[in-house]
């Protein structure tokens, strides 16, 4: 039988109604108060503001309770919705709104107030919905505005919207590195198919415990909520400010499960762990990059009885592979294999399968594929093609993701990731993986963050780059982090230039920014640079 998004949370209801679903702060919310306020938010959806099947509710919210309850609600009333990135600024939020045709948006009355002038171009917008107590509105004029609070006492509605499973639940922004970010819709089966796959190879529980501290906005951090809701565990939301706070609250809220992305794992991996984590920190995950050997060697090393996975995913095909923890020491480097529900292909630029060990790109197909880039047919033409290897027998055509990154596969079938298409550096000719440079250059101690960046060179077409932050007690020194790179790499690919700096710029979902670095450098070894 077919799911939707809204019945995870609401089946765990019917399980264990007084099991706790969620956790904010000093309050523990229940799934039977879950499934209430879930609801409560669609009947006032639909019935109070008349919100129209598959109209888009936008949530800029930080990681408090309401945000959750009217993601989940949306989804309960037949409509759509667009989870917005909390640390985004006021003209990405609009462009945002604009862009999927918001017609409610749900934030806090400081949120809205530094949006008012974005608000009053998204013509589409009907309604704004507060939280918090004693909120103010800007003025719009086109759009109503109501408290959370009063939505919560709605009576309900007559109806809600019928929806399918392959009906559109979400559109999930990506952080766009080139250009304006795209929306990529998501249907209630891609998410749910997504929650059950990873899920399982979790072996997630009622008994897991999971802190969330990746935005909601990025696929892989609202995967938190929707593997915990399957599995009826609980989340703990938690915004935080620096990352010896993330260990803080494992320790208090005696977390099972942690995710997170390799610039919060270096963080990470350089502090001292407490030892009663060994007891109930049971997973970490990795996604978004690929996870430096030298940082996971630390997190082992601090955590030795807690199991590490390392994991691939595409906002548009949700994810994709797992290396199972056992393989870590056998498969060095390794992004392992499909995940349940997906096959994973290499191939070459005309689709024919690459040979082992044979770079070529990563192509994605099953039921976690997402339904394209909302209203942009190019962008979703250039990156969701037919399957290869299609029957021709088959009539309708079989889309898959081509991802754009280049992996390769040994003979047992495990990937390696090599690079993102549009991040390799063309150097002399040569083609270089930013991530094996990175890789280095963490191995060898002296830095804490580090991104290789392809920068405009007269001569070499592109010059790597490497933009690092020294090690804790180290200082900034040149020669010896060439030394330590290029006893492990070729001369091509040792950096033409080292830029020190205190931190490194990070996208709203923590990743490394590189295109704001690589705009910074671009004028780098230019006539006159100094």
């Amino acid at each position: 039988m077919s799911e939707l998004l809204f019945e995870l949370p609401l089946r765990s209801a019917d399980r264990a109604p007084h099991a706790h679903a969620l956790v904010h702060k000093n309050n523990a919310i229940d799934y039977a108060s879950l499934a209430r306020a879930i609801d409560g938010f669609a009947n006032a959806a639909v019935g109070g503001l008349g919100i129209g099947k598959l109209e888009r509710i936008a949530v800029y919210l930080p990681k408090v309770p309401e945000t959750v309850v009217a993601m989940f609600g949306a989804a309960r009333a037949g409509c759509v919705f667009v989870p917005v990135n909390p640390l985004l600024k006021p003209a990405q939020v609009g462009h945002i709104l604009r862009d999927c045709n918001v017609s409610a948006l749900v934030t806090s009355g400081e949120r809205a107030a530094a949006l008012a002038d974005e608000l009053r171009t998204c013509t589409d917008l009907r309604h704004l919905v507060l939280t918090g107590a004693g909120e103010s509105a800007p003025s719009g004029g086109h759009f109503a505005v109501h408290a959370w609070r009063d939505l919560a006492a709605h009576p309900g509605a007559t109806g809600l919207h019928r929806v399918i499973d392959t009906d559109m639940v979400s559109i999930f922004y990506t952080s766009g590195s080139t250009g304006r970010p795209k929306g990529v819709v998501l249907s209630h089966r891609n998410m749910v198919t997504g929650a059950h796959s990873v899920a399982g190879y979790l072996g997630n529980t009622a008994e897991d415990r999971l802190l969330a501290v990746l935005p909601f906005g990025f696929d892989y951090g609202f995967s938190q909520l929707s593997t915990a809701f399957h599995a009826g565990a609980s989340v703990t939301l938690m915004d935080y400010l620096l990352a010896r706070d993330i260990l803080t609250a494992l320790a208090r809220e005696r977390i099972t499960g942690l995710a997170g992305v390799p610039p919060l794992w270096a963080q990470l991996a350089d502090l001292r762990w407490p030892e009663s984590l060994t007891t109930h920190l049971r997973y970490l995950t990795n996604s978004g990059g690929a996870m430096p050997g030298a940082t996971l060697q630390k997190l082992r090393d601090a955590l030795p009885r807690t199991q590490v996975f390392l994991m691939y995913g595409l906002t548009e095909a949700f994810r994709s592979t797992y290396l199972p923890p056992a393989e870590i020491d056998n498969r060095p480097g390794s992004m392992g294999k499909a995940i349940p529900n997906a096959e994973i292909m290499v191939v070459r630029p005309d689709g024919a399968p690459c040979a082992p060990e044979e770079p070529g790109e990563l192509v994605h197909r099953g039921s976690l594929v997402s339904l394209g880039y909302w209203n942009d047919p190019v962008k979703t033409a250039e990156r969701f093609k037919p399957s290869p290897g299609q029957d021709k027998g088959l009539v309708l055509t079989e889309l898959a993701v081509w991802s754009g990154d280049t992996v390769r596969m040994d003979k047992d079938g495990y990937l390696y990731f090599v690079g993102r298409r549009d991040e390799m550096i063309k150097t002399s000719g040569y083609r270089v993986s930013p991530t094996e440079i990175e890789e280095v250059a963490f191995a060898s101690g002296l830095v804490a963050d580090a991104a290789a960046i392809g920068v405009p060179h007269p001569t070499l077409g592109q010059a790597a780059v490497l933009v690092a932050a020294p090690a804790d007690g180290r200082a900034p020194a040149d020669g010896p982090l060439l030394d330590a790179i290029r006893k492990e790499l070729p001369a091509f690919m040792v950096p033409a230039r080292i830029v020190w700096r205190e931190g490194l710029p990070r996208n709203p979902n923590g990743k490394y920014d590189r295109a704001s670095l690589a705009s910074e450098l671009k004028g780098l070894f230019s006539e006159g640079a100094p």
